[in-house]
């Protein structure tokens, strides 16, 4: 196969041919999932899914002819029924979720050769139906499937004193390297303050692996404005490419490690007429 693009390797700019003549078993499709909900004053609805899509043009830049990455378009909404008490918010529900992902990802499969898939999540609140969806997706459709997460992929971290759970000093770091006309720190409340004395919250709510809440972003217990995390005051341009970066640099080892996780047969293989067995 010769090289192709960074900006050829968008999977919607391809001609129908392009596809058989591009594409093969090894290609890998890169889905960004990202979501549409509440971030702060500050940063607009759809921060996760730009992270999401920026991230992964960045990926597929970088290593896109070494292991034969396609962008796919965005799936822009996720599960975020933690910030559903602010206006603005869009999220799916858990089946609707499940079914859409399988829609999807099966359709790419009954229209691509590829059989690799590298899902690129913004939102942290996609990640354990991320998780889970991954058994059904490698078994339905016989797929090497891993899901990166950009922010915790990186390791790169600052002090910010509390956990950077969600529109905090990293994110905001993030979109002023990405989109910094969409930042507007300006609109944060004069006594904004991450204050120290919500970490014990926010590690009984959030954080804890022995027990899970149905915590929200609009709890002042753990939030300010909807911001958990550090100040976003003190967030830089400097500090998001640093976190791309080292993001970018740690996705080398998933890549390598992606095709050895492919199955051998499939349990079958959903086809134009619904699934059928093999």
């Amino acid at each position: 196969m010769t090289a192709v693009g960074a900006d050829a390797r968008q999977y919607g700019r391809l001609t129908a041919p392009d596809v058989a003549a591009e594409l093969g078993p090894g290609s890998v499709l890169c889905l960004p999932i990202g979501s549409f909900e509440q971030h702060g004053p500050h940063l607009p609805l759809n921060t996760d899914t730009v992270i999401a899509e920026q991230f992964t043009a960045r990926l597929v830049e970088r290593y896109g002819d070494g292991h034969d990455l396609w962008a796919l378009p965005s799936i822009p909404y996720g599960l975020s029924p933690e910030h559903a008490w602010a206006p603005g918010t869009v999220s799916l529900r858990v089946a609707s979720f499940m079914s859409l992902l399988d829609t999807v990802v099966g359709d790419y499969v009954r229209a691509t050769p590829a059989r690799s898939l590298l899902i690129v999540n913004g939102h942290g609140g996609n990640r354990g139906i991320l998780e889970a969806a991954l058994y059904e997706l490698q078994e339905r459709y016989a797929l090497a499937a891993c899901v990166v997460h950009p922010g915790s992929l990186s390791a790169f971290r600052t002090e910010s004193g509390l956990p950077e759970i969600h529109a905090g000093l990293h994110e905001t770091s993030l979109m002023l390297a990405l989109t910094p006309e969409d930042v507007h720190l300006d609109r944060l409340p004069a006594d904004f303050g991450a204050d120290r004395e919500r970490l014990q919250e926010i590690n009984r709510l959030v954080l804890d692996r022995g027990a899970t809440w149905p915590w929200n972003s609009g709890d002042t217990t753990i939030a300010s404005s909807g911001v958990i995390g550090g100040d976003p005051r003190a967030a830089s341009a400097d500090v998001g490419r640093s976190i791309i970066e080292s993001a970018l640099d740690a996705a080398a080892d998933v890549l390598i490690r992606l095709p050895l996780h492919r199955p051998q047969t499939p349990a079958f293989v959903r086809g134009s007429h619904g699934p059928h067995h093999c």
